[in-house]
């Protein structure tokens, strides 16, 4: 996982700044990447790397245009954060090992039946809010709201229905509620301390959902996902910007879900026999 992202932010990186003038030639390259990424995932393939790679095609780019040595800053941030990651959950393994139980039932690939349609689609929604990040001055450093929409678009098909729909919606708004008040929180006693124990609550309200073997464990991932963007943001805003406020903060997540659910609502394609919707497929 360090290699491919390593390789990707490079590849990403050279591409932009070659292009950075001819956004003409950029979005479309762009576009590729983001409808490999999403054609994966509409097939069962890649897990969870998907995500992995559309934020880092999301990121690197965006940053790279704002200024040139961002994007090589974040790129050695997410590779320092995967190897950090890995150490501590090596570490973690070792003071708390799984020492077994019942062994829970294979994990399920959800396989869309037209995962090429699925995946334009995708690409459209997400390619069409970078562009708008691109352009519009004020969204330049607003990375949360392209990121919140792949994130939702990892998450939920819209055809699952109304309730599952709205759950969605509820949990990443909560995601960015919680972020919002953690750092207020951390303003009023800020340490070191109290950005871990922040943290580490975060980690186990939504985190621990997202580990448990349930339908809604993506959705509540992808909350994780929302409060750890907009608090990282707020703990630690991108050079030459702000801490933006509580409400700015919310507005962004807000936007960004009420855009995806429209857009999905609008173009990803429906099931033909509504009970076929998504096909399982058992991993051997």
């Amino acid at each position: 996982m360090l290699l491919v992202v390593l390789v990707a932010g490079s590849i990403l990186e050279f591409v932009t700044v070659a292009t950075a003038e001819r956004p003409l030639v950029l979005l479309p390259l762009l576009g590729l990447f983001f409808f490999a990424c999403f054609h994966a995932q509409a097939s069962g393939k890649g897990g969870a790397a998907v995500f992995l790679m559309l934020v880092v095609g999301i990121m690197i780019p965006l940053l790279t245009i704002l200024h040139r040595d961002l994007g090589s800053s974040a790129l050695a941030i997410l590779a320092h954060g995967i190897g950090t990651g890995i150490v501590l959950a090596w570490l973690a393994h070792a003071v708390l090992p799984d020492r077994g139980g019942v062994d829970a039932a294979p994990a399920a690939r959800l396989v869309h039946p037209r995962p090429t349609a699925r995946a334009a689609a995708d690409t459209v929604i997400l390619l069409l809010i970078v562009t708008i990040c691109l352009i519009k001055d004020e969204w330049a450093t607003a990375m949360v709201i392209p990121i919140t929409v792949a994130s939702i678009q990892t998450q939920v098909d819209i055809s699952a229905g109304a309730r599952a729909s709205v759950g969605l919606v509820l949990v990443n708004l909560l995601g960015g509620i919680a972020a919002s008040l953690a750092f207020v929180l951390l303003e009023i006693r800020p340490s070191l301390l109290s950005m871990v124990v922040l943290v580490l609550l975060a980690g186990l309200v939504f985190g621990g959902r997202a580990a448990l073997p349930s339908a809604s464990a993506k959705v509540h991932a992808g909350a994780l996902t929302t409060f750890l963007l907009i608090f990282g943001a707020g703990v630690s805003p991108l050079p030459g910007t702000a801490a933006e406020s509580f409400s700015m903060r919310i507005g962004y997540i807000v936007v960004a879900i009420a855009y995806a659910m429209l857009m999905g609502a609008l173009l990803w394609p429906r099931s033909r026999p509504a009970s076929r919707s998504l096909q399982t497929l058992e991993v051997a």
